[in-house]
């Protein structure tokens, strides 16, 4: 529906004659009207870029923009400091007409920040764990040097209901109004506001340099003002369009039930199996499996019979349904349906998973590392992998290049890997570019602290460390490890962490083109003598994106096949490619530059490892042998 520009104008401004209020300084009203061929113009103000899915929500007065949480924003500016947006430098008012449709951590509504450890400057109205949210730093508070301080309501805002936001500043009160109320206010900071050099402002979402938030719910407008807006003008702009508040609330907003992340499997053991999933709203998820699938009907009307199912409600559009008491090494066929409360229902394919066997009884895994920033190639990647049928997938970190962004995980990771994940367990650790963000531990199913952990698989125990975090004998890590090694009565004993002891690298722990390296990261050299002490056989490490495998060590010595511990640096997967170094050091055997996985099967006293190219040709391979 499109409005006469009289209409938008007396919308927007409804109190600046009226209520003795500020005149804004930027104004925008997400409407058809306003909204065209991906750019919004403005009642005041600059222009916005509209990026990702446009939709629209209602009619007439009550019509806003719907964000999907995914793909749609409105930038404003891509740097604050060459945009033609006036913003606010002392006093300031950001009001915004919203509702939420999606509780998160962070989240923001409107606002202009750099948000990186203690180095916090801008501003942002937001949201954060179901409260509404208005943050600012200051030039006076903390000697200026960038901390922000967050308002949060006390109220709960109820998902899907729409809401008259406002947050204030006057150079010494910070406040934060939901409909027309005073909710919180401080005194922390004080002074002219703190802008970053460098920052983008958008409308829908929660971004700086190494975070970014896509804002789920409905926007219908949003204005900028450089003035102080006193409680009588919020009360006032509230008022006016309080039908706004009191209409129904939108729980699902218009978008169609649908995946976001399809069906992926985790922690595979003998007697169970975790299935995860995300879904476009929350829903309630059905899932059907068995050891065998019959179908009934034909054509439309076929449908898939199994022997038992399983069912839960959920709160979050993140599933998670762990299946118990099942057979070891035994093949499961499953179905997941999600059916939302408009009746909307969504059902994956049959797909299947093998549960984790008997000790004595051979199996095999893929190694895929820093698939980051390439899809593409890992899709490659997983696919070659998956033709060879791995019983599950070793991880060693880098699985995104910006763990703070959630469309990475999305439409990187987990749509690149979907074909080998729906199918096998991934096992999983961190690596540096997932920045030990939240995601990741959203996205995965692993015992507490879920960032460092061990697993048995057949006759074989994997130990997955943290290199991120200090791993040095005084660490919980170490202790960790060292307890679990000195119990481990594994025939093959395996670690996995992301930086590597050892590598050629060219100049990631020094250039060696032109002067020394450490040949590895020194921090994590300091888990070897654990290595030599209990018989490590294989450390997995990513994080180098090239192929290196050394020669069997032990105490910083090359030796023999079976009483070493042989080094593998797999960061092949996805990440931009690197070369080795000129200098050959003692350790290396062999080296490789190009994408890349390995493929290991493990049987009794035999582990055999071959590594494969891009298009899957064979390049190098490993056996070790052991006695009884």
């Amino acid at each position: 529906m499109y409005w006469p520009l009289p209409l938008i104008l007396l919308v927007s401004l409804p109190f600046s004659s009226r209520h003795d209020g500020p005149d804004p300084i930027g104004s925008w009203q997400l409407t058809e009207a306003q909204i065209s061929a991906g750019v919004l113009e403005p009642i005041l103000g600059t222009r916005g870029r509209v990026e990702g899915k446009v939709k629209f929500v209602g009619e007439g007065v009550n019509q806003a923009l719907w964000f999907d949480g995914r793909t749609t924003r409105i930038v404003l500016a891509d740097n604050i400091a060459e945009s033609q947006q006036k913003l606010p430098l002392r006093n300031m008012t950001v009001e915004a007409w919203v509702a939420v449709n999606e509780r998160s951590r962070w989240g923001g509504i409107i606002g202009s920040l750099q948000d990186n450890g203690p180095s916090e400057k801008g501003w942002l109205l937001g949201h954060s764990n179901g409260h509404f949210t208005f943050g600012i730093s200051t030039k006076g508070a903390d000697d200026g040097d960038g901390k922000m301080t967050y308002l949060s309501a006390d109220s709960r805002f109820e998902l899907g209901r729409m809401y008259h936001v406002v947050g204030t500043y006057d150079g010494t009160f910070q406040r934060v109004y939901v409909n027309g109320k005073l909710e919180a206010e401080s005194q922390v900071q004080f002074g002219d506001l703190l802008y970053p050099n460098s920052a983008p402002l958008i409308i829908g979402g929660y971004q700086d340099d190494d975070e970014s938030y896509y804002f789920k719910g409905r926007i219908r407008s949003v204005r900028i003002f450089d003035q102080t807006a006193k409680e009588t003008w919020v009360k006032g702009a509230f008022r006016h369009f309080a039908e706004l508040a009191d209409a129904k609330a939108m729980a699902h907003g218009p978008e169609d039930l649908s995946w976001v992340i399809h069906p992926y499997l985790q922690w595979a053991t003998r007697d169970g199996m975790t299935l995860r999933w995300e879904s476009s709203h929350p829903t309630r998820a059905k899932v059907c499996f068995g050891t065998k699938v019959l179908f009934q009907g034909k054509g439309d009307q076929r449908k898939a019979v199994f022997e038992a199912e399983k069912s839960v409600s959920l709160a979050s559009t993140l599933g998670e349904i762990r299946l118990n008491s099942l057979k070891a090494n035994t093949a499961y066929y499953y179905q997941i349906e999600l059916a939302d409360k408009r009746g909307q229902k969504v059902t994956s394919p049959v797909l299947s998973f093998q549960t984790a066997p008997e000790r004595d009884t051979p199996f095999a895994f893929a190694v895929i590392s820093d698939t980051q920033t390439q899809p593409k190639i890992a899709t490659k990647i997983a696919q070659h992998a998956w033709d060879l049928r791995p019983n599950f997938v070793l991880h060693p970190g880098d699985l995104v290049d910006a763990g703070k962004v959630k469309q990475q995980w999305e439409q990187e990771f987990f749509s690149s890997m979907k074909p080998l994940l729906e199918r096998v367990a991934l096992f999983p650790v961190l690596g540096n570019h997932e920045q030990d963000a939240r995601f990741y531990y959203d996205y995965m199913s692993l015992p507490d602290p879920e960032y460092y952990y061990t697993f048995h698989y057949g006759n074989t125990q994997f130990f997955m460390l943290d290199s991120n975090r200090a791993v040095g004998p005084e660490t919980a890590q170490y202790k960790f490890l060292e307890r679990a090694l000195r119990a481990s009565k594994a025939k093959w004993k395996i670690v996995c962490y992301h930086h590597p002891a050892y590598t050629s690298d060219e100049n990631d722990y020094g250039n060696t083109w032109y002067g020394p390296s450490t040949k590895g990261d020194l921090r994590v050299r300091a888990l070897v003598p654990l290595f030599d002490r209990y018989g490590v056989d294989i450390v997995w490490n990513g994080h180098i994106h090239s192929y290196e495998r050394t020669w069997p060590l032990k105490k910083g010595r090359a030796t023999m096949a079976a009483k070493g511990t042989v080094y593998m640096v797999t960061g092949g997967g996805g990440g931009p490619l690197e070369r080795a170094g000129p200098i050959r050091p003692f350790f290396q055997n062999t080296v490789r530059h190009g994408h890349h996985f390995c493929f290991v099967a493990v049987n009794g006293g035999t582990l055999e490892m071959k590594a494969y190219d891009l298009e899957g040709r064979l390049f190098d391979s490993l056996k070790i042998e052991k006695g009884k």
